[in-house]
């Protein structure tokens, strides 16, 4: 699929010739929540000259992205931000960089190197997330199947999302695509032909030991 996300919000800052560059990056999947983190942080920093920013939403032909510049000279600041966000495959993403005027010029070179090193250095900081193409269903089963049910899936690689106990148990499982085959086998074969998958949907999800959905599809 070739896109990650990031876990959490996360900042960098670095110095270039008494300027600060203060980088924030945050995961947004809309452009009104990039407009709002991007106006929290000009409100945090609203003594800053410049509050550049670049930001992707979405994936393929559906792919959104904006950048600004906000003062600088054009194409030194919001454009390389997006390029790097291009880079790291990046989506749902917004990312600011705020500038406090240090009192010497750096160039339009100067500028762009020190916009990037800064969204950089935030990026290095973050945990970045593949997203994947997963599955999210449910199983009702008896109690008496209920250790069986969880061995079958542990042994094909697949998760509990989350778990509800009343006359039975209904457990909702979150798969990769490619494990989900093996899994229901193994239940079919477990169960006698009792118990099956229900409620199947496409899903993106994301981590490697633990897997979470990230949105349905």
């Amino acid at each position: 699929m070739g896109y990650k996300i990031i876990e959490a919000p996360v900042e960098a800052e670095i110095e270039v010739k008494r300027s600060r560059f203060i980088a924030a990056i945050g995961r947004a999947g809309t452009e009104e929540l990039s407009r709002a983190f991007l106006d929290k942080v000009r409100k945090k920093h609203r003594d800053a000259r410049h509050n550049c920013f670049a930001f992707r939403i979405g994936m393929g032909e559906r792919i959104l992205e904006r950048f600004s510049d906000d003062g600088e000279p054009q194409g030194t600041a919001g454009k390389p931000m997006l390029d790097i966000l291009r880079g790291n495959e990046l989506t749902d993403v917004i990312c600011v960089v705020t500038r406090y005027f240090g009192g010497t010029l750096l160039g339009t070179g100067g500028l762009v190197r020190a916009y990037s090193d800064a969204l950089k250095e935030a990026i290095e900081a973050a945990e970045l997330c593949e997203l994947k193409n997963g599955l999210l269903f449910d199983i009702a089963c008896p109690y008496e199947l209920l250790s069986n049910v969880k061995y079958t899936a542990q042994k094909s690689g697949i998760y509990i999302a989350s778990e509800e106990y009343a006359e039975q148990c209904r457990i909702s499982f979150i798969s990769e695509e490619q494990s989900f085959g093996s899994f229901e086998a193994g239940l079919e074969r477990m169960s006698l032909g009792k118990l099956r998958a229900d409620n199947v949907r496409r899903v993106l999800c994301y981590g490697n030991e633990a897997p979470k959905v990230y949105k349905e599809l």
